[in-house]
């Protein structure tokens, strides 16, 4: 499972991970914190190694 390490994300800006996520998984409302659709995620980790604060993790 992918997911968003809230205490890491600073949700102060527009996630760059939705860019390189390739099935579109990756949603966000304003600066909020982005969630990943796990019916869509097809756990390539793209996100997980674009990141650049770590936030986004696989678990």
């Amino acid at each position: 499972m992918i997911f968003v390490d809230k205490n890491l994300c600073p949700q102060n800006h527009r996630c760059p991970a939705i860019n390189v996520c390739p099935v579109k998984a990756i949603s966000q409302q304003d600066f909020g914190l982005p969630a990943i659709d796990q019916n869509k995620c097809i756990k390539c980790k793209r996100c997980v190694n674009f990141c650049p604060k770590g936030a986004i993790q696989e678990r």
